[in-house]
């Protein structure tokens, strides 16, 4: 699966029987077709695994001009998005108790879980707007009317809101590993206001 940090959607996805570089490298052109990304700024953070590190996929990446980034060693939540992601995936009631029974039954199952998860799916990481809405841009708008509903509903029966109306506040850049310093910076921050 590829997929978008920012908007967390998910913009490729394959199912095979197998790893390939071949496949992976493959994935990736469709992926950045399909977004109309090719020849921009992007970066691809991977693990270190055989298919991505291989010399059809790396050559495929210079081709399309994307940068690759990879994991650091041992280090198994190098890309806390991606990890999230699959939890969801393994851990969504629709996930299937027993194997499939076919690879086509496993590609009709991922589809369905990805267009789910896409358009349907409220992300807390990006205030509970669906990864589609924020791909397309419409996070920010979405945000704006849902606070207009809550303020107008706490007008109504502020009784019903003790704790005041849930942050709607637009989610703006993402980072994979911020360095240390900013995070300590934020954490002072945090202790003094």
């Amino acid at each position: 699966m590829l997929f978008n940090i920012y908007s967390r959607k998910i913009v490729g996805w394959e199912v095979h029987e197998t790893e390939s570089t071949d496949f992976a490298a493959a994935l990736m052109s469709r992926a950045c077709l399909a977004e109309g990304t090719c020849r921009t700024e992007l970066v691809l953070h991977s693990d270190n695994g055989g298919p991505i590190k291989g010399a059809t996929m790396l050559a495929k990446l210079q081709w399309l001009g994307v940068i690759p980034s990879f994991s650091r060693p041992s280090v198994s939540n190098d890309n806390p998005y991606s990890e999230s992601l699959f939890k969801t995936l393994k851990y969504t009631p629709a996930y299937p108790d027993k194997p499939f029974t076919s690879l086509q039954s496993a590609r009709d199952w991922v589809h369905s879980f990805v267009s789910w998860y896409n358009e349907d799916h409220r992300h807390s990481g990006i205030q509970f707007v669906t990864p589609a809405s924020r791909h397309r841009g419409e996070d920010a708008d979405i945000l704006v009317a849902r606070k207009a509903v809550y303020t107008a509903a706490k007008a109504k029966h502020p009784e019903r809101w003790s704790k005041g109306i849930r942050c709607m506040k637009f989610v703006g850049g993402v980072w994979l590993n911020p360095d240390k310093i900013d995070e300590k910076a934020d954490i002072n921050e945090e202790k003094v206001a």
